[in-house]
């Protein structure tokens, strides 16, 4: 079977419109993410009963489950729950038609990240000596300010590789995005590629894309290591 170097090289400038969707679900979901990954890595350290149950819980929840198992899931319950809500409160509103997919995406990746950034904040927390946070307190620094100031900046320092293996594992499993009628990388090209069965050189294409675009974060962050690493 010969490949098809024409529809690969108008392609893989086709796959590229479809970058900004995926980029838009990856970093949407981290700043989304994060707060609530550190709230819960915060108080499991903290010792709160509570919270540690429930992020305990929710992070083996998350981890015991297929991703593709979480998207089917939450896109076929989500839309289906907040249209009874939406009824009940008499609102003229077809959530069906008139939500974009990508915010079920963008809520399903959020709801996974947060599993996965808990156990990395946790981890860069504990590396900081707890000395440090008593010293803070001692020259005269509440404890909010600690953490900001001294233990935080650290932390992060000591979480970027993790930060940097979550963020290229959540571009690639955007990609499952077309799951939801998402018009990302992988849509663009099964669309483009079903018109004459190209099915191979589009995947091809795609992996390229994926390959790239991982590949520059990856550096972006390596750089980030080290413009922060007087931190550590």
């Amino acid at each position: 079977m010969e490949l098809d170097f024409d529809f690969m090289e108008k392609t893989f400038g086709l796959l590229w419109t479809g970058v900004p969707v995926t980029m838009e679900i990856t970093i949407v979901s981290l700043l989304l993410a994060s707060p609530i990954a550190f709230y819960f890595a915060l108080n499991r350290i903290k010792g709160n009963p509570v919270v540690s149950l429930i992020s305990r819980g929710y992070v083996s929840f998350v981890r015991g489950t297929p991703i593709v198992l979480q998207i089917l899931l939450l896109y076929s319950l989500l839309p289906s729950l907040l249209n009874v809500i939406i009824q009940a409160l008499g609102i003229e509103f077809n959530i069906f038609e008139q939500v974009d997919p990508i915010y079920y995406a963008i809520v399903v990746f959020t709801l996974n990240t947060v599993a996965l950034l808990t156990e990395v904040f946790r981890s860069a927390l504990m590396s900081v000596p707890s000395g440090q946070l008593e010293a803070g307190v001692s020259i005269g620094l509440s404890e909010f300010q600690t953490y900001v100031r001294v233990i935080i900046p650290q932390a992060l320092v000591t979480a970027l590789p993790g930060i940097c293996n979550i963020t290229v594992n959540l571009i690639k499993g955007s990609s499952l995005a077309f799951l939801m009628t998402v018009k990302d990388v992988m849509a663009v090209g099964k669309i483009a590629a079903s018109f004459g069965y190209n099915y191979i050189e589009a995947y091809l294409d795609a992996f390229l894309v994926y390959l790239i675009l991982c590949t520059i974060i990856q550096l972006a962050y390596a750089g980030a290591e080290r413009r922060f690493g007087a931190y550590r």
